[in-house]
């Protein structure tokens, strides 16, 4: 009898492979799964399961993720402000662990013998993938063909060939992983510190010229309406905002960072409704929480983002910093101006019933209502006494070695 395996399937180049190689080279009953986070439409989805069976698995099977992959984790991303080396949002960091939960989850349910994803051997996802499946399915075989047999992508595409598998080879070149938070696009371009991706790359063309200007609305940190829309789920505000933004070329970078394993490596990325979201939320914060709130809120969002890159999502250390992050949104209620352009934006400004740049109590740098001159002079003596008694004493013992002499 056939060992049972669960392949965690894209329909893309690497998982295409992994089919035939588990199938015909090592004969596996293999049992496919998607995960969306996001990144397929309905239509997409169907193409990508008659691809799976006309390949030959025993099954397929669809989650749906979308709603749970926010819930769980993007929300403590926007929470935090979260961009990896102040560029990233974690795009295919984030999305990759809510995968590999229900991959792990899944292939406990069908008792299947081993798991295996197309992770290659030089990257991110084959830690979070492998730690991921340890932890919820342990003892269960990992399988990685693409990192075993250490694969090209130009291998791949002559092994499929040579199979007869039909499929977009040349798009195939450039390695693209679609989700709700973002877009990675990987290719000979960002293999080496030098290079640009090509305009036709990009999955999202710049189409859109003319400027305009949108109102995000958030709700204790959440986004709840763009341009006065509201929605049922933040889901739905941030495909609608990135329906709006895509097409201006905002949010496109490439990100250059450190591997779990120890090497630096490039991705480009298009992220235009995380972009705006984060930033637009990070402008909201800084008028509605207090200066210590925001710099605790930076301290703790660094090492989240750092700790989930990583693939520590389990790590009960992160259900506490959630909790914190939480706690900081109790506040974090208006809405953001930003005004897009193609390539940029700029934020305008904001309202909040619980802005803290009030002119009940004062204009900077003119008047001040809360206090006056004398309390300033008074505050400064006590504020600073501490730092002057060190340069008085600095100085006497400075005099009295000088005195010595």
């Amino acid at each position: 009898m056939a060992k049972k395996v669960v392949l965690g399937f894209s329909g893309g180049l690497d998982t295409t492979f992994c089919v035939k190689y588990l199938t015909e080279e090592k004969g596996y009953e293999v049992h496919s799964i998607i995960v969306n986070t996001g990144g397929f439409s309905d239509s997409e989805l169907d193409n990508i399961e008659a691809h799976a069976k006309k390949l030959g698995v025993k099954s397929h099977k669809t989650v749906d993720a979308v709603k749970n992959y926010y819930d769980s984790i993007v929300k403590y991303l926007v929470y935090g402000n979260i961009l990896k080396n102040n560029t990233y949002p974690l795009s295919v960091s984030a999305e990759r662990l809510s995968q590999a939960l229900h991959i792990a989850e899944y292939a406990k349910q069908i008792n299947a013998d081993a798991v295996a994803h197309g992770s290659t051997g030089a990257g991110n996802d084959q830690v979070r993938f492998d730690m991921v499946l340890n932890i919820i399915a342990p003892g269960t075989e990992i399988i990685t063909p693409i990192r075993d047999l250490q694969l090209s992508r130009e291998s791949e595409i002559e092994y499929l060939k040579s199979k007869g598998v039909e499929m977009n080879f040349e798009k195939a070149v450039y390695s693209i992983n679609k989700g709700l938070w973002g877009t990675s696009v990987g290719g000979k371009e960002t293999l080496n510190s030098k290079g640009i991706l090509p305009e036709d790359a990009w999955p999202t063309q710049v189409t859109k010229t003319a400027s305009e200007e949108v109102t995000l609305e958030f709700e204790r940190g959440e986004l709840v309406a763009v341009n006065d829309k509201s929605f049922d789920h933040p889901t739905e505000a941030i495909q609608h905002l990135q329906s709006i933004a895509g097409p201006y070329g905002i949010g496109r970078d490439i990100h250059v960072g450190d591997t779990i394993i120890g090497i630096k490596g490039r991705v480009g990325f298009e992220a235009a409704a995380p972009i705006l979201i984060l930033k637009g939320h990070h402008a909201l914060e800084k008028h509605v929480l207090s200066k210590w709130q925001l710099q605790w809120k930076d301290q703790i969002s660094q090492f989240y983002g750092s700790w989930l890159h990583e693939g520590q999502i389990l790590d009960p250390v992160m259900r506490d910093m959630e909790a914190y992050l939480e706690s900081s949104q109790r506040n974090v209620t208006g809405k953001v101006f930003i005004q897009l352009h193609p390539y940029r934006y700029q934020v305008i400004g904001i309202e909040s019933d619980f802005d803290l740049m009030n002119i009940a109590f004062g204009s900077y740098g003119e008047m001040n209502a809360g206090f006056t001159g004398e309390d300033v002079k008074g505050f400064t003596r006590i504020f600073g006494n501490q730092t002057a008694i060190y340069h008085l004493v600095k100085e006497s013992v400075n005099q009295k070695n000088a005195s010595e002499f």
